[in-house]
């Protein structure tokens, strides 16, 4: 196996959990934050999607789906065009709000073709080209999908929990 088919596979993983995630929720249940200052189900998947799409368009040098394909004007969530979600306070993870599950799996979704494609042109070789060098060391393009998929699992599996929670209080 190819270092590029575990990526695959991961990423693959991320949107099969992505999609378990949202399955069913209405707008209530993907808005609903567990506590005060916690995340919805809606913030973790727009963000998980928006890291993914912001660091893979940036590290081989394509377009940002969100942007490209209109997805900015069809969640239209009144953030800035290139917010990813990162560092946002309390208040803004409030403004996330998504009325339908299609909307976020479904860019999710385009997303995810995206970065498929990217993986399935990549030669090993590939991996060892440096893609940030505000590091220390620099940020090779394998560094970098580690770590988005490493913060998408992450992120996915907030989401989970947060669903469980939702739709416990459902009962």
């Amino acid at each position: 196996m190819h270092a590029k088919d575990i990526l695959i596979d991961g990423f693959g993983r991320v949107r099969e959990e992505v999609h378990a995630a949202v399955e069913g929720l209405g707008p209530d249940g993907l808005n609903a934050r567990p506590g005060p200052a916690a995340n919805s189900v809606a913030w973790l998947v727009w963000h998980l999607t928006r890291v993914q799409d912001d660091h893979v368009a940036d590290a081989f040098g394509l377009d940002q789906v969100w942007l490209a394909e209109g997805w900015a004007g069809r969640l239209g969530l009144g953030l800035p065009r290139h917010d990813t979600g990162y560092g946002h306070t309390s208040a803004k993870v409030a403004k996330v709000r998504v009325d339908a599950g299609e909307l976020l799996t479904g860019y999710h979704d385009a997303v995810h073709a995206q970065t498929l494609g990217a993986l399935r042109a990549l030669a090993a070789k590939d991996l060892e080209r440096v893609v940030d060098e505000g590091w220390d060391p620099p940020v090779t393009l394998g560094v970098r999908l580690v770590s988005v998929l490493s913060d998408d699992l992450q992120h996915v599996g907030q989401a989970a929990y947060a669903r469980g929670l939702v739709r416990s209080t459902d009962v």
